[in-house]
């Protein structure tokens, strides 16, 4: 899979857009500020309907504009796809996505069509920070491979606000028919539920193997990556019995205590929770090796590599975390921003785009030699 071009119209600091990208790495380099990650937003936004940056769609019009536009042209093996975003500041107004022209009626519906694996700084916290974004690393990927897990956790997130509601409503009114309501929403938090943790099992499970291999040629044969899941472990029969098991005590907090919402995973080097032990270069290693892993999953599950999108990371690598990186991309279409060429450290690259305010200036492709 690859992009064969990248428009956008009036999408955040850019008020016209052209890009091809090469087959192999394409640099985007330019100060800070200048829309670099713009472009990386927008092909995030084709991926799965939504920014990775803000859930507010009006932040990504350019300001003044009534619309703003994104469009990308994929190559797949069964040929060339258009996935079409228009966004609007009033939102009000709902943003519409088009596959080959034609407008989808779910957002599920886009899950699959762009596939890519985006590594941007806060990736290197993946390890050290709290369970939300490592829920949402597994979230984010599974439903770009599987839109029935996208189906599944929309239906458990409108169940968990119901029931979260009605828990609220319970701890002003109590009475029967509010505890049987409850009883209904139980039924359906557990049914999509055990939907989410199947899912996430299986992935997981996936993930490990190609992480821990990749892991012990990063970390050079010396430390040995393991992934365990923390949480619930239940069927949807499991999972109604913990959430009537929790039901006074949830009345009593007014929200859900239990099931996947709540969960995370842990991330084991050498037997040892990465979260609370490993250094800050084993944690960037640990990253590091989900991130390719997540490729490599993808590339097994659809017969075809996604897109790599490299967001202002090699700054934050060392230089042989930074080798390690671009050594293993071969095969992948590849888009880094960086400030400097030289961020690079002599790396191969096929083509490289300056960025300034909002300008692109496309230089004669060139490759530089290791």
């Amino acid at each position: 899979m690859r992009i064969e071009r990248l428009r956008l119209r009036s999408f955040r600091n850019y008020e016209e857009a052209d890009v091809r990208p090469a087959p192999g790495v394409t640099v985007l380099y330019g100060e800070n500020a200048q829309g670099k990650t713009n472009l990386m937003e927008a092909v995030h936004l084709c991926c799965v309907g939504r920014s990775h940056r803000t859930s507010r769609d009006r932040e990504l019009v350019r300001w003044g504009e009534s619309e703003a536009y994104v469009q990308a042209d994929v190559r797949r093996r069964d040929g060339v796809h258009q996935v079409g975003v228009a966004l609007y500041p009033n939102e009000q107004k709902k943003k519409k996505i088009t596959l080959n022209g034609d407008p989808i009626k779910r957002i599920g519906e886009l899950m699959g069509q762009v596939n890519a694996v985006l590594f941007s700084p806060e990736d290197l916290r993946l390890v050290k920070d709290g369970p939300d974004g490592r829920r949402r690393f597994l979230d984010m990927e599974i439903s770009q491979l599987q839109p029935a897990y996208f189906y599944a956790l929309q239906r458990y997130a409108r169940a968990l606000n119901q029931r979260n509601g009605l828990l609220h409503e319970l701890q002003l009114h109590r009475g029967d028919a509010l505890f049987s309501t409850l009883e209904e929403w139980d039924a359906m938090l557990a049914q999509s539920g055990a939907v989410v943790l199947r899912k996430r099992a299986q992935y997981l499970a996936q993930l490990e193997e190609k992480a821990e291999e990749i892991h012990d040629a990063l970390s050079g044969g010396r430390e040995k990556l393991k992934l365990r899941y923390a949480g619930c472990d239940a069927d949807e029969e499991g999972l109604v019995r913990l959430l009537r098991a929790a039901r006074e005590e949830d009345c009593r907090r007014g929200f859900t205590s239990v099931g996947p919402h709540r969960d995370d995973y842990k991330i084991i080097i050498n037997g040892k929770d990465a979260r609370a032990f490993a250094s800050q270069g084993q944690q960037r290693t640990a990253a590091l090796s989900l991130k390719l892993a997540e490729i490599e999953v993808m590339r097994e599950e659809t017969n075809e590599a996604p897109v790599l999108l490299l967001d202002d990371v090699m700054s934050e690598l060392d230089v042989s975390r930074r080798r390690m990186l671009l050594t293993r991309i071969g095969g992948v279409q590849t888009m880094i921003t960086c400030t400097h060429l030289d961020d690079l450290g002599g790396a191969e690259y096929e083509k490289a785009i300056s960025i300034c305010e909002g300008k692109l200036n496309e230089s004669v492709d060139k490759i530089l030699r290791k």
